[in-house]
């Protein structure tokens, strides 16, 4: 296990109650790998957070999975919407950093299962789910993110 920095100004620490919370109902977050030439690549992406862990889903060829086969360590970065209290002209954010080891899920019924928890969360009422994972779930890669460190912040921005 790596050590992590403290939060530098862990006054405005989320609890890890915070974190979880944001985590759940959060409805993107920045992916960040190590991406070609030794760039940092981060991208937005759908998620579902379940179990303590981080589920996404992606094609099976591509810059991000490329970076990931070539090194597994990943952070992932979710925002709460902004927030004005009122008399005040600033707002009031949470973040929240995930860092940790990713991987691709290679057992087809966890997969189809946590792509089904990704179609609950984004897909409308009334989706044709089963539909959609006859369509497309074959051609799906399912990844998962294991949980070294989770930190949250509470930033007035101003």
């Amino acid at each position: 296990m790596t050590d992590f920095r403290p939060l530098r100004r862990f006054r405005q620490a989320a609890s890890q109650e915070e974190c979880v919370a944001l985590l759940q109902s959060a409805p993107r977050g920045i992916l960040s790998v190590t991406g070609e030439n030794g760039y940092p690549y981060g991208l937005p992406i759908n998620f579902v957070f379940h179990e303590g862990k981080l589920y996404f889903h992606c094609a099976r060829e591509g810059h991000k999975l490329d970076a990931i086969r070539a090194d597994d360590k990943v952070c992932f970065t979710v925002l709460s919407e902004p927030v004005r209290n009122e008399g005040e002209w600033w707002y009031c954010i949470c973040s929240v950093i995930v860092f940790g080891r990713i991987r691709e899920i290679s057992e087809p019924a966890k997969a189809e299962a946590m792509l089904r928890l990704l179609a609950a969360k984004y897909f409308p009422e009334g989706y044709d789910v089963e539909t959609d994972m006859r369509r497309n779930g074959p051609q799906a890669l399912v990844l998962e993110l294991t949980v070294d460190h989770i930190s949250g912040k509470h930033v007035r921005e101003k």
